[in-house]
């Protein structure tokens, strides 16, 4: 899985669909709902079903950053599989406050 900056991807087992932001230090496998993601133009296999452990969804617009690796995703198409890097969950990271006005 080649994690290019604007490579863009989506879930193969629901709606979700990212682009990359900046791309991981190592080698990884982004999943989402449980499954390997897979490249935005190719078609979803029939087969697979969302994972009841990564079903918590991912919301359009939101960034999700794992640490580990430095890997940071757009989610341009929210949808119901939750993101995940080598099986570990990855969350949606905080907005930066803007400074006041004042």
């Amino acid at each position: 899985m080649d994690l290019k900056p604007g490579s863009r991807w989506r879930s193969a087992v629901c709606d979700g669909e990212f682009v990359v932001v900046r791309p991981p230090k190592s080698p990884v496998s982004l999943e989402a709902g449980g499954h390997a993601v897979i490249p935005h133009g190719e078609a979803r296999a029939g087969d697979l079903v969302l994972s009841d452990a990564h079903s918590a969804g991912v919301l359009a617009g939101k960034r999700y950053a794992d640490a580990e690796t430095g890997m940071e995703i757009l989610c341009s198409k929210a949808g119901q599989g939750s993101l995940s890097v080598d099986g570990r969950a990855i969350g949606a990271t905080e907005s930066k406050k803007l400074p006041s006005s004042d």
